[in-house]
């Protein structure tokens, strides 16, 4: 199920009102590497704007009885992995208003590019490699990385996604500062996009 996240911070301000009004039924849907924020970032800005988060890889697992992602790329394969995720997310986007944070990759198949183009505003939570690097070796189940060398592996990964992922309608630097910091950021550039009013209702 999706679900609205509170935090002490991320709280609905009054103005958000016109910004979730301008966006409808639409998701907005946030892109980009492993470790680029997409869910602890999207958990804040749901709350922010009131309305549901969804993890897609969440989803990803529920749909395959809780195997972690992890345990469906060692057992079917990673075009197997790729076809359910873009099956999974065109569902999603069916069920919006949401903030849905997809999965590194997810955005590199062109029908679901085009089905969040359809559905969604989409955000490139763009990240350096240091940063990533940083966060990343907090959590080792990252399957892409399972290498010696995961710095080049990213680094390649990097270079192959970036001009895929700048095709998202809105493009925010993701870095480490507080994560209100980047919603801040996020909505800002979502109220322009949107033709959102400040201290709208």
């Amino acid at each position: 199920m999706p679900e609205i996240v509170l935090t002490e911070d991320a709280v609905a301000r009054p103005d958000d009102g016109a910004l979730l009004a301008a966006l409808g039924p639409r998701s907005v849907v946030l892109v980009g590497m492993m470790g680029s924020g997409k869910s602890s970032i999207g958990r804040r800005l749901a709350t922010r704007l009131a309305i549901p988060f969804v993890d897609a890889d969440s989803e990803i697992e529920v749909a395959h009885d809780n195997m972690t992602i992890p345990e469906i790329f060692e057992k079917h394969g990673e075009p197997y992995f790729r076809a359910g995720e873009a099956r999974v997310i065109a569902r999603l986007l069916n069920n919006g208003p949401q903030v849905l944070a997809t999965g590194g990759g997810a955005f590199m198949n062109s029908d679901t590019r085009t089905a969040i183009r359809a559905n969604a505003i989409s955000i490139w939570l763009k990240a350096e490699l240091d940063v990533l690097m940083k966060r990343i070796k907090r959590r080792g189940e990252r399957p892409l990385l399972k290498t010696d060398d995961p710095a080049a592996i990213l680094t390649a990964l990097i270079a192959e996604r970036s001009p895929i992922y700048a095709e998202a309608d809105l493009t925010v630097l993701s870095r480490d500062v507080p994560h209100d910091t980047i919603v801040d950021e996020i909505v800002a550039a979502l109220r322009p996009r949107l033709a959102a009013p400040v201290g709208g209702s």
